[in-house]
């Protein structure tokens, strides 16, 4: 008796009808993988939309101004090549001393304010991470100031740390110059600034804090390890990512501070608090000489840009040797 292909045994007895619904159904997954790359840009697409037009191209059309004697009022604008950058370096010039005087005044405050930004915010969320009564309504409230403006904080601490009528002074019974003698306006500005910003950085540990398996601090416990141990072996490592975050944001952030200084010291004493980002707006909102503050910021970023590779470049070694 004559055998049929539909009566076979095997690989080989797969029905016609059988394979051509394989084929089929495969089809679309081959187009569906040729099809993904353009489905990922269309959704990408208004990102790089705004980021080109809001970002790489004011960056491109920025360095052009730096490279003129831009001011936005008159017609011409000169052509000066790299005068203004020259100008920053060079001793004597209209820019040298209030340039490097604003950049002194930004370190002295990124460096009074990031380890506070760093530290401060790392002890409150492992005190949130604990399972207490109220642990909702306290992460709140540390969280709540964040969410102000730049303004109101300013003008809320301008009057509480007023000399003559702040309710600080008031209730310390001394007439401390908080917003116009030194140190006292750093004391105010970093204080102000840690206030207003600290939530920011507890709710980023917190999510850090919450991705740590509990494991590890139940085998740490096991093996005998006390609190501080747990903290600086498993808590510690297990945050180095979010620390890195937190550091070149806190740094960054804390670089382009403008805001409270000219809310509550205003620069004061004199322009020993004014900072790179003041002085920079003075010069090019002020003064109209747009080129030689385009010339300052590309320098301030250049400077950013290399404090956040060290940053980067630490860490990756820390974690390297571990």
């Amino acid at each position: 008796m004559a055998v049929t292909a539909e009566t076979r045994v095997g690989p080989a007895a797969v029905p016609p009808v059988a394979t051509r619904r394989r084929s089929r159904r495969s089809a679309p997954a081959g187009g569906g993988r040729r099809s993904r790359p353009l489905t990922a840009y269309l959704f990408l697409a208004p990102y790089l939309v705004l980021f080109l037009g809001f970002i790489i191209l004011p960056a491109i059309y920025g360095i052009w101004i730096s490279l003129h004697d831009y001011d936005f009022v008159l017609p011409y604008k000169p052509w000066v090549g790299l005068d203004n950058y020259v100008s920053l370096f060079t001793p004597g010039s209209r820019d040298f001393g209030d340039f490097w005087q604003s950049m002194g005044a930004t370190g002295i405050f990124t460096g009074l304010s990031v380890p506070c930004l760093v530290v401060l915010p790392l002890g409150i969320a492992v005190l949130l991470n604990r399972k207490f009564p109220g642990r909702t309504f306290f992460r709140a409230v540390f969280f709540l100031p964040y969410v102000l403006g730049v303004a109101v904080i300013g003008l809320l601490f301008r009057y509480i740390l007023d000399p003559n009528v702040g309710v600080v002074n008031y209730f310390l019974g001394r007439n401390i110059p908080w917003t116009t003698d030194l140190p006292w306006v750093w004391v105010s500005l970093v204080g102000m600034t840690v206030w207003w910003t600290l939530g920011f950085n507890a709710t980023i540990y917190l999510a850090g804090l919450t991705d740590i398996p509990r494991e590890l601090y139940e085998a740490a416990e096991m093996d005998g390890a006390s609190r501080g141990q747990q903290f600086w072996n498993v808590t510690l490592p297990g945050l180095r990512p979010v620390l890195v975050f937190v550091v070149t944001t806190t740094i960054l952030a804390s670089a382009n501070m403008f805001g409270q200084q000219l809310l509550l010291t205003k620069g004061a004493p004199g322009t020993s608090t004014r900072t790179i980002i003041g002085y920079i707006a003075t010069e090019g909102l002020s003064s109209f000489r747009m080129g030689a503050a385009a010339a300052m910021s590309y320098i301030l970023a250049i400077f950013l840009l290399i404090i956040s590779l060290v940053v980067f470049r630490v860490f990756r070694e820390r974690q390297d040797e571990s």
